[in-house]
C-alpha cells in the first residue's frame, strides 16, 4: 500500500499499554499524531516521548491525540509510561503489521550489524482519517514542535 497525502491512512487495531484494543476508528473526530519509534526506554525514544509529553496540552488544545507505536509488548509500554509519566497511548505492534503498512519497518545497520526495525517516523492524520503529513527518518530534536506547528497552521 502506498501512502498518499489527502487519502485515507491505513487503519489499525492494536493493543495499548493496558492490553486493551485500540482502533483507528476509535480516534476519528480528532487529529491523530501517530508516531513510530524503535524501542521503549532507549535514549532517543525517551527524549521524543518526553517532548510529546511536555507538549501534550498544546496538542490537546488543537483537538489532536498523540499515539506512539513500537514493536514492544504492552507491559513494556506500561513501564515506559509509568517511568516517564506519559499521558498518551502507546500501541504494541509486536508483529510490525502497522509499521509495514506505513512503510517504516526497514533494514537498519548499527555497528556493522544489519537487522529489521522501526525507522523513526510521524504521521499526522486529520479528523476524517486522512493522511495530512508524513515525517520520515525523524531527528528527535525540534520534531515535536514541528508537528505541533503543522497542525496549528494547517488543521486547526
Amino acid at each position: 500500500m502506498t501512502l498518499e497525502i489527502g487519502k485515507p491512512a491505513p487503519s489499525f487495531t492494536l493493543p495499548n499499554q493496558d492490553g486493551k484494543e485500540v482502533s483507528s476508528e476509535d480516534l476519528k473526530g480528532k487529529h491523530v499524531v501517530l508516531y513510530f519509534y524503535p524501542k521503549d526506554m532507549t535514549p532517543g525514544c525517551t527524549t521524543e516521548a518526553c517532548d510529546f509529553r511536555d507538549n501534550h496540552e498544546s496538542f490537546k488544545e488543537l483537538d489532536a491525540v498523540i499515539v506512539g507505536v513500537s514493536p514492544d509488548p504492552a507491559d513494556s509500554h506500561q513501564k515506559f509510561i509509568n517511568k516517564h509519566d506519559l499521558p498518551f497511548l502507546l500501541l504494541a505492534d509486536e508483529q510490525h503489521e502497522l509499521a509495514e503498512a506505513y512503510g517504516v519497518w526497514k533494514l537498519k545497520k548499527n555497528f556493522g550489524k544489519e537487522y529489521m526495525g522501526i525507522e523513526r517516523s510521524t504521521f499526522i492524520i486529520d479528523k476524517e482519517g486522512n493522511l495530512q503529513k508524513e515525517y520520515r527518518k525523524v531527528k528527535v530534536e525540534g520534531h515535536v514542535e514541528e508537528a505541533l506547528q503543522f497542525i496549528r497552521e494547517n488543521l486547526s
